[in-house]
């Protein structure tokens, strides 16, 4: 009977070992439940949306270069996504990606800004949160071309007081809700004429203007070998800036300071912009009002040439502005007193009138 007893305890001993050498079941990616969705025909989700969607089962979407819905624009759209989710608590690994802007806030706080124009990333975070509701707010804005968002998230660590810690498993790209037609690649010819080749950063923003402060109109990378080069400007006073050629025909300018170009720039002619053109845009009634005592530059760019002063609380016309990932970055104003045009800085200005009818430059 003893022998028999130690038997069947040795068993018992054995099955226990096996179980306890299983790996732990892999988490598999979260996306939430009942979305709501709020698109805005702009990239700063300013104005009333033209769409809300409700009950959607994350944010998980590739909309290629298409609209996301009727009434929505292909290119230049931002929405806002918001729902209410239960967590166990514990810590979590947030995985977004995004093609263009993202902002991710939880419980009303910011916890991944990545708000700006770029090409398609993955960026991934860890947070704690306790068991219960929290609210998750997903802010993204599409530029120009393609257009993807995706949030997911595992738990990595059990609540206080125990439990089991999951190994998530990161899924990359999860089939999406919707999947454009794939474009099959075409013969690209050997390119001629002046050349740009990015250097030292992976990625460069193609401006609407040779300065800093011009808006966004895309992000040069270097999966393209070469950009034809067709003009060059010097006027913000510090390094060449090109105007460029993207495979699909935009142009716009990008600085010479991360650009490596294949010919004598002696050979490129010299071109203005835009924002040689524009100071005597008309007024419509909207006021800039500083918040302090500011530099009025002949451009939109700390480089650019000090012309001048508007004093603290000196009210302007604002005639124009620029944005860089769906904020104001540059006022183009022009001073009744004294008739003089220029620009300052927009994050130190407070604006009296609708400011959407204020022309982007």
């Amino acid at each position: 009977m003893r022998h028999n007893n130690w038997h069947w305890l040795l068993a018992c001993m054995v099955a226990l070992l096996a179980l306890a050498v299983l790996p732990a079941e892999p988490a598999r990616a979260e996306f939430g439940t009942n979305w709501t969705v709020e698109f805005f025909n702009n990239t700063n989700l300013s104005g009333p949306p033209v769409l809300t969607q409700s009950g959607l089962p994350g944010v998980n979407f590739d909309w290629g270069t298409g609209s996301p819905a009727p009434g929505v624009n292909s290119d230049g759209f931002s929405a806002r996504f918001s729902s209410v989710q239960a967590f166990a608590g514990g810590t979590y690994d947030f995985v977004v990606t995004s093609d263009d802007g993202v902002r991710l806030l939880i419980d009303g706080q910011i916890v991944l800004d990545r708000f700006y124009a770029r090409p398609v990333t993955t960026d991934r975070f860890t947070h704690v949160l306790t068991p219960g509701n929290h609210s998750l707010v997903v802010e993204y804005f599409e530029e120009s071309d393609q257009a993807q968002i995706q949030v997911q998230w595992f738990q990595t660590s059990p609540p206080a007081g125990g439990g089991v810690i999951i190994t998530p498993v990161f899924i990359p790209q999860t089939t999406p809700f919707f999947m454009p037609t794939p474009v099959m690649p075409t013969a690209v010819p050997t390119p001629s004429g002046p050349q740009a080749t990015i250097t030292f950063v992976r990625g460069l923003a193609l401006r609407t203007g040779p300065y800093l402060g011009a808006s966004m109109i895309t992000v040069l990378t270097r999966d393209v070998p070469s950009y034809p080069v067709l003009a060059r400007n010097r006027s913000e006073g510090v390094y060449n800036w090109y105007l460029l050629q993207t495979p699909d025909g935009r142009q716009g300018w990008a600085s010479g300071r991360y650009l490596d170009i294949n010919v004598d720039v002696n050979e490129i002619p010299e071109q203005g912009s835009i924002f040689d053109e524009i100071n005597d845009a008309p007024h419509i009634g909207v006021v800039a009002i500083p918040r302090a005592n500011m530099v009025l530059r002949q451009y939109p760019s700390v480089r650019a040439q000090d012309i001048g002063r508007v004093g603290y609380g000196e009210m302007v016309e604002l005639i124009g502005r620029t944005v860089q990932a769906g904020i104001d970055q540059w006022y183009h104003v022009r001073k009744g007193s004294t008739g003089e045009v220029g620009w300052i800085y927009a994050p130190w200005v407070t604006v009296r009138g609708e400011i959407n009818q204020v022309p982007i430059r």
